[in-house]
C-alpha cells in the first residue's frame, strides 16, 4: 500500500544495477538542459534566476519519491511563466522587492500543490480534461505570443516597463526606434536562438541548448563583451535556502489562491497528457490521480525552497529517455549535480548573457506553437479553429490569469453548445443489411407506414428537454400519414434530469391524446432507474419500454396488423 502512493520505494526495491550507467549518464546530459532553462525561467516568471535551480531541485527529488512515471521529468516550464508572473507581480508593485516577489511565488506553489494533492486524492484526474484540445492549443499559442513579445527586449539587450501585450509591444518598438539596442547582445542573442533552433532540426538529439549556452559564455569571456554592454546572470548566490514557509500577507492569499487553482487546472492537462504519452511509448501505465498528487508533492516542496510553480516538461522529458534514462535516478543524478554547483561552483554560469537566456525561453515559446493542427482545424471543424484563436486572443488581449477562465469557459460553452442543439436521427430499414439507419444519410432506407423511430444523441436536460420535444413533435407533425407509434432508440440517451422527465412526461401525454403512443427502446439501466425514482416508469407502464429496436417494431407490427 505504502508503494502506491511512494512509488520510489518500489522502483528502489527493484532497481538493476544493469540500469545504474544509463541514469547516470542521462541525469549528467539533463543537468546540462536543466541549469540554463531553470534560470531563464525563473526570470519569465519575474523572479531571481536562482530560484529556478532551487525549484528544479526539490521538484526533480520530490517526483523522484512520489512519482508514479519512470522517467517523466517535473520543472519550471516556459508556458508557466508568464502565469506565475502574471500572479505576482501586481501584488509586488512598482519596484517591489525580490523578496516578495519569491515569497508570493513560494506561497503560489504551495497552494497549487494543495490543490494537486486534494484533486488527486479525491480521485479528480480526469476533470482537466475538460479543457479541450483546440481551446488548450489556442491557449499555448497565446501563451507564446505572450512570452516572444516579453523577451524580445532582453533578446535586443534592454528593459521595458510595458504591462500587457500590446503595450509591451508599443514599448519595445519605441525602444528599437531610441536606440537602446545593444548590437553585441543582439548579436549573441540571435546566435544562440540560431544555435538552439538548428540543433532542434538538424540534430534533435545533441542538446542545442548546451552548445548555445556554452558558446555563448565563452564569447562573453573571450571578447569581454561585458565592457560593450553585454548584461550577464553574474555570479549566482552560494548556498541552498533552508526550508520556509512563505510570510505573505493575509490580503494577498486569496487572489493568489485563484491564481493557483487556475494555473493547476492547465497544469493538470499538461501534465496527465504528457505522462500517458510517454506512458504508452514504453508499455507502462500511470494512474493519473497518483501523478496529479505527485505533481502536488513536488509544488508544495518547491514552495518551501523558495520555489516556484512547476509542471511536467515534455522536452526535457524526452531528453531523458532520448539518452536512455531508466528510471528517476536520473532526476536525482541531475538534482544533485545542480547542488554541487550551486554549493562549490556558483561561478560557473556567470559570463551567461541574458540575452541567450531570452533566447532559451523564445526557443520554448516557440515550441509552444501549433499552427500544424489550426489548419488542420480549419480543414476539418471550422467552427473548432474559431474557438482556438478566441482562445489565443483571450490570453493576447485580456492577460495571461483571464485567459485562463476564457479557455475554460469557451470548452464548456462548446460541450453545452453540442449539448443544447444536439444531432437526432429518423431510423429506417435497410434492405442490404440488418439493423436501422439514418434515412438522411442514407437515401435507401424505407420506413414503415404509421411509424416514426426517433434517435436523440445526447442526454435529455433543462438545457435540450424543451429541444427534444418540439423536435420530435415537429417530426411527427411534418407526416402526410397519422403516425401511430413514435419509437425513440434511447440508446445515445446516457441520461435525464428532472427538467427532461417533465418534457418527456408532458410528450408521452399530448401524444396519446392525439393517439400516437410514444415507446422507448434500448433504454440504459441506469435511466431506466432514473425514471423509476421520478415515477415515470410506472406512469408510462412497463409495455412502453422494449429491450431493442427490432422488439418494438415487431410489437408495432403485431399490434397493427402491418405486413
Amino acid at each position: 500500500m505504502l508503494t502506491r502512493w511512494v512509488p520510489g520505494l518500489g522502483t528502489a526495491r527493484r532497481y538493476q544495477r544493469a540500469w545504474l550507467s544509463h541514469d547516470l549518464v542521462a541525469g549528467f546530459v539533463l543537468t546540462a538542459l536543466l541549469i540554463p532553462q531553470g534560470m531563464a525561467y525563473a526570470e519569465l516568471a519575474g523572479l531571481p534566476p536562482v530560484t529556478g535551480l532551487y525549484t528544479t531541485v526539490l521538484a526533480l527529488t520530490a517526483y523522484a519519491v512520489f512519482g508514479p512515471s519512470r522517467i517523466l521529468v517535473l520543472g519550471p516550464d516556459s508556458a508557466l511563466g508568464p502565469l506565475i508572473a502574471a500572479a505576482i507581480l501586481p501584488l509586488v508593485g512598482a519596484n517591489g522587492d525580490p523578496a516578495t516577489a519569491i515569497a508570493l511565488a513560494g506561497m503560489l506553489a504551495i497552494l497549487m500543490g494543495v490543490i494537486c494533492i486534494v484533486a488527486g486524492l479525491a480521485r479528480l484526474g480526469s476533470i482537466a480534461e475538460l479543457l479541450s484540445k483546440p481551446v488548450r492549443i489556442g491557449f499555448l499559442n497565446g501563451i507564446a505570443v505572450v512570452v516572444i513579445v516579453g523577451q524580445l527586449p532582453k533578446l535586443f539587450g534592454f528593459s521595458t516597463d510595458g504591462s500587457g501585450l500590446f503595450d509591451e509591444m508599443r514599448a519595445f518598438v519605441d525602444g528599437v526606434k531610441d536606440g537602446q539596442t545593444v548590437g553585441p547582445s543582439l548579436a549573441i542573442g540571435l546566435a544562440s536562438l540560431g544555435v538552439i533552433l538548428a540543433f532542434r532540426r538538424w540534430l534533435p538529439r545533441v542538446p542545442g541548448v548546451l552548445v548555445a549556452v556554452v558558446g555563448a559564455i565563452v564569447a562573453v569571456g573571450l571578447l569581454d563583451l561585458t565592457a560593450r554592454g553585454v548584461a550577464v546572470v553574474g555570479v549566482v548566490p552560494a548556498g541552498f535556502p533552508a526550508p520556509a514557509l512563505p510570510r505573505i500577507d493575509l490580503d494577498q492569499l486569496i487572489p493568489l489562491a485563484i491564481a493557483a487553482a487556475g494555473i493547476a487546472f492547465v497544469t493538470l492537462a499538461d501534465t496527465t497528457a504528457t505522462s500517458r504519452s510517454f506512458a504508452a511509448k514504453r508499455g507502462d501505465r500511470v494512474e493519473p490521480n497518483q501523478e496529479i498528487a505527485a505533481l502536488g508533492v513536488a509544488n508544495v516542496a518547491a514552495g518551501f525552497f523558495q520555489g516556484f510553480p512547476v509542471s511536467t516538461s515534455a522536452s526535457r522529458t524526452a531528453v531523458a529517455e532520448s539518452t536512455g534514462a531508466r528510471t528517476q535516478l536520473t532526476g536525482l543524478v541531475g538534482a544533485a549535480a545542480i547542488v554541487f554547483v550551486l554549493l562549490v561552483a556558483n561561478g560557473l554560469v556567470q559570463d551567461l548573457p541574458s540575452s541567450t537566456l531570452a533566447a532559451i525561453v523564445i526557443a520554448a515559446a516557440l515550441s509552444l506553437f501549433d499552427l500544424a493542427t489550426l489548419r488542420w482545424l480549419g480543414r476539418v471543424r471550422p467552427s473548432e479553429l474559431v474557438l482556438s484563436l478566441a482562445a489565443l486572443l483571450g490570453v493576447a488581449v485580456l492577460g495571461v490569469l483571464p485567459g485562463i477562465v476564457v479557455a475554460i469557459g469557451l470548452s464548456l460553452g462548446n460541450f453545452i453548445r453540442r449539448a443544447w442543439r444536439p444531432h437526432a436521427a429518423v431510423l429506417g430499414l435497410d434492405p442490404d443489411q440488418q439493423g436501422f439507419h439514418d434515412i438522411e444519410r442514407h437515401r435507401d432506407r424505407s420506413e414503415i407506414p404509421g411509424l416514426v423511430i426517433y434517435r436523440f444523441d445526447a442526454p435529455i436536460f433543462f438545457a435540450n428537454a424543451d429541444f427534444f420535444h418540439e423536435s420530435l413533435q415537429q417530426e411527427i407533425a411534418g407526416r402526410s400519414d397519422p403516425i401511430r407509434w413514435v419509437i425513440v432508440a434511447a440508446e445515445p440517451i446516457t441520461d435525464i434530469d428532472t427538467t427532461g422527465a417533465d418534457a418527456l412526461s408532458d410528450l408521452v401525454d399530448e401524444l396519446d391524446a392525439a393517439g400516437t403512443a410514444l415507446v422507448f427502446a434500448e433504454m440504459k439501466g441506469p435511466v431506466t432507474d432514473r425514471l423509476r425514482r421520478y415515477e415515470l416508469y410506472t406512469h408510462f407502464g412497463d409495455d412502453r419500454f422494449f429491450p431493442t429496436i427490432d422488439t418494438a417494431v415487431a410489437a408495432y407490427l403485431s399490434g397493427t396488423e402491418i405486413a
